[in-house]
């Protein structure tokens, strides 16, 4: 667990510095929407016989003439304006936001893996029972084989919970560059997990340390 926690501890801080880069792509399509939006605006504006860019109907060889102002045709393009503005304007917000919501996705992604590598090492923790280190307690046909002693259990209950401390903290690199409520929020919940399960860790070293000192007692 120790040396796949390692991996994936450097594999986390690579791939939260690349969510956190800007998207070229992305940025380079919105922007090149936005200026095909505001030039279809312009011309359907020029169309309609718009006042300030009907001079453009008079270029020719002889210089700038006005062209004449023509209100139903300008009628005619505000509406057809009015519609493009609005489909343009949910077209822009759908561009703006892709990118933010490529990032949630991926965060996300690496959030449950971190989240059900915090289970994996909780899970481990099923047959470290502190209680029978020092009871020669009798044992089942389905009981685990139990190798530890006290110092070695000890020191894996520790270890495994600077490995749970570790998934916290990798946790919280992806929220370090974001204020996105919904990662903020799976970075907590991440967080929250490592720390009640580490708890539970603590309480099995306390457990050790109460019976070490009552069999010292008694000796």
């Amino acid at each position: 667990m120790a040396t796949g926690l390692v991996v994936e501890a450097r594999r986390t801080a690579d791939q939260a510095e690349a969510i956190a880069r800007p998207f070229p792509v992305t940025r380079i399509f919105t922007g090149l929407v936005i200026l095909a939006i505001a030039a279809t605006a312009l011309e359907l504006w020029w169309l309609g016989g718009g006042p300030g860019l009907d001079w453009l109907a008079g270029m020719g060889p002889r210089g700038l003439q006005r062209a004449a102002f023509d209100p139903l045709g300008l009628a005619a393009g505000l509406e057809a304006l009015v519609n493009l503005a609005i489909l343009g304007s949910l077209a822009l917000w759908f561009l703006i936001n892709s990118e933010a919501r490529a990032k949630r996705k991926r965060t996300l992604q690496a959030l449950h893996g971190l989240r059900s590598l915090a289970h994996v090492i909780d899970m481990h923790q099923l047959t470290k029972d502190p209680t029978l280190i020092l009871s020669a307690g009798s044992t089942t046909a389905a009981s685990p084989t139990r190798s530890m002693d006290q110092f070695q259990l000890t020191r894996y209950l520790d270890y495994c919970a600077e490995m749970l401390a570790l998934i916290g903290k990798l946790a919280a690199l992806y929220a370090a560059r974001t204020q996105d409520p919904q990662i903020v929020a799976a970075v907590n919940d991440v967080e929250g997990l490592c720390t009640d399960l580490g708890r539970k860790i603590w309480q099995k070293i306390t457990i050790l340390s109460a019976l070490d000192e009552r069999a010292a007692g008694k000796a």
